[in-house]
C-alpha cells in the first residue's frame, strides 16, 4: 500500500491519529483516552509559539499509520534568544517502519534548531543518524517513601510490618542529612508564578550558558490550568522579596509516585536546591507516595550527585533520558552540545507532558 508524508490537517486525520495511538500503544491506557489526547494536543496549540509548530503524519491511502509532531521553544544559548524545537508524539506502525526516517527528515528540514530530550533508543538512533548530536544524559534517581504504597505488594499487607520499615526509612534520612541544611532557609507554598521568577530566570541566564527560557509568563503556560499537569505543587525559598529558588511538584493521579518537575534556584545556591528538595520529599510524605522520581543536570543551579545521596535519592541509570542538540549556527551548536553548560530540568522535556 503507498504511503506518504503530509501535513496533519483536518478532523479525519485526528480522528485516524486517535485510532493510530491505540494501535502502537495498546498498553498504554492514556491512548484509549481521546478525551486527555485531545485536550493536551489544544493545551500545545495554546503555546505563545503555537504558529511555529508542525505536525505531519504517514498518510497510508486513507489510513493514518505515522506521526510527528515539532514543539517549539525559546532558548538562551550563550545569551543569544533562539527558537528550537522538539520531536514529539512520534510513532510508527511496524510495517511502515522504514517511514520513521521520512518523518524525522521531514522534521529536520522544517526546524532551523532542536533540543530534545528522549529516552527511546530507537528514536536516538534516527535523530542522531540526522544531524542531532548527543550532549550527555540526563541523571535519572529515585527514592524510595512508603513501602506499603509499593505496587509489588498486595493492599490488604499489615500496617505492622510497613510501618518500622517506613519508620526505619526516616531514621536514614535523618542520619544522612543532619548536617546539611542551613537553619536560616525555609520552604514555603506559592500560589502561582509571579515577577520574582522572571528576575530569578534572568540570574540563571546570565550565569548558565544554555538554558530553555522559563520566565513567569512561560511557566503559567506550563503548570498552570490547561497543562496536562495541573494541578501542580510549587514550593519557593524566599529571602525578603527575593526568590531564591523554586520546586514544581506533581502527583501522579494514582497518588503511588510524586514527580519533581523542576527545580530551579538562583547559581551557587546549592543549599537552596537542598533545602527545597528536602521539602518536596516532605511534601510527598504527607501524602503516603510509593517513591518520588526526579531526573536533572547536574548544573550551577541545581543539585550535585552527593546531595541526592544524602538525601536518600538513589540511581535508576537504566531509564535515564538523553538531551539531544543541533543548532543551524555553528557556534551555538559548539557550546551546547556539552551537557556541563546546561541547566536542565525533566519538565522541560516533550517526555514530561505525558505525566498525569
Amino acid at each position: 500500500m503507498k504511503a506518504v508524508v503530509r501535513p496533519l490537517e483536518g478532523t479525519y486525520s485526528e480522528r485516524g491519529l486517535l485510532k493510530l495511538r491505540i494501535r502502537v500503544r495498546p498498553q498504554d491506557a492514556k491512548a484509549y483516552d481521546t478525551d486527555w489526547q485531545s485536550s493536551l494536543w489544544r493545551w500545545l496549540e495554546s503555546h505563545p509559539l503555537a504558529d511555529e509548530m508542525h505536525r505531519w503524519v504517514v498518510d497510508a491511502e486513507g489510513e493514518i499509520v505515522g506521526h510527528l509532531g515539532a514543539l517549539p521553544q525559546y532558548y538562551r544559548i550563550n545569551g543569544q534568544r533562539v527558537v528550537a524545537h522538539t520531536p514529539s508524539d512520534y510513532m510508527v506502525l511496524p510495517e511502515y517502519g522504514f517511514h520513521a526516517i521520512t518523518l524525522m527528515r521531514r522534521f529536520f528540514r522544517a526546524c532551523e534548531n532542536c533540543v530534545a530530550c528522549d529516552a527511546v533508543p530507537a528514536a536516538i538512533s534516527v535523530e542522531t543518524r540526522l544531524g542531532a548530536e548527543e550532549a550527555g544524559r540526563l541523571q535519572y534517581v529515585a527514592k524510595l517513601q512508603n513501602v506499603a504504597a509499593l505496587p509489588a505488594f498486595p493492599t490488604s499487607i499489615p500496617a505492622a510490618v510497613t510501618r518500622p520499615v517506613n519508620w526505619g526509612l526516616r531514621a536514614v534520612d535523618k542520619a544522612l542529612t543532619a548536617t546539611m541544611f542551613a537553619d536560616h532557609l525555609r520552604v514555603e507554598s506559592l500560589e502561582g508564578f509571579d515577577e520574582t521568577f522572571d528576575e530569578l530566570f534572568e540570574s540563571v541566564a546570565a550565569a548558565v550558558a544554555c538554558v530553555p527560557e522559563k520566565d513567569a509568563a512561560f511557566l503559567r503556560w506550563r503548570y498552570g490550568p490547561g497543562s496536562p499537569q495541573h494541578p501542580i505543587t510549587v514550593l519557593g525559598v524566599k529571602e525578603g522579596e527575593t526568590l531564591l529558588g523554586y520546586a514544581v511538584l506533581k502527583l501522579t493521579a494514582g497518588g503511588e509516585t510524586g514527580y519533581v518537575l523542576d527545580l530551579t534556584t538562583l547559581p551557587g545556591r546549592r543549599d537552596v536546591a537542598r533545602t527545597l528538595l528536602r521539602g518536596a520529599v516532605h511534601h510527598f510524605r504527607q501524602l503516603w507516595v510509593y517513591s518520588v522520581r526526579f531526573r536533572l543536570v547536574q548544573s550551577p543551579n541545581s543539585l550535585r550527585s552527593s546531595d541526592l545521596w544524602r538525601l536518600g535519592f538513589l540511581p535508576r541509570s537504566k531509564r535515564s533520558s538523553s538531551l539531544l542538540v543541533k543548532f543551524t549556527d555553528s557556534a551555538l551548536h559548539e557550546i551546547a552540545k556539552d551537557i556541563a553548560r546546561w541547566s536542565y530540568s525533566y519538565g522541560d522535556g516533550e517526555g514530561s507532558f505525558w505525566i498525569t
